[in-house]
């Protein structure tokens, strides 16, 4: 498999995660609401608020990665992607719900 065939897979792999995310946190994904009034003390309306615009953020991160790959977005995608995994042992998840998730921050690579 050539060079390039690679980077469209990752490159269609990395978009699609961020795309699925930013929709969810779009749409108010309950347990992201949860979470974010548990880590941030904020009432459910600011959660709701902060989980809209991070949805934003990580549908422009998808655009741009699938459209014009831009290494610092790239390098974003990366520290976002482990950041949102290490959150799952922190809010009580098991640490297997991170672990799972090594391939949203590693295919960014």
């Amino acid at each position: 498999m050539g060079n390039k065939k690679i980077e469209w897979i990752l490159r269609i792999a990395v978009a699609g995660e961020f795309l699925g995310h930013g929709m969810f946190a779009i749409q108010g994904k309950e347990s992201w609401i949860g979470w974010v009034t548990k880590l941030t003390n904020v009432d459910i309306g600011t959660a709701t608020t902060i989980l809209i615009l991070v949805g934003i953020m990580d549908i422009l991160v998808a655009l741009i990665v699938l459209f014009r790959p831009i290494r610092a977005v790239l390098l974003w995608a990366v520290f976002w992607g482990f950041f949102t995994a290490l959150l799952r042992p922190i809010v009580g998840d098991p640490i297997w719900d991170f672990i799972e998730r090594w391939a949203n921050w590693g295919a960014p690579l």
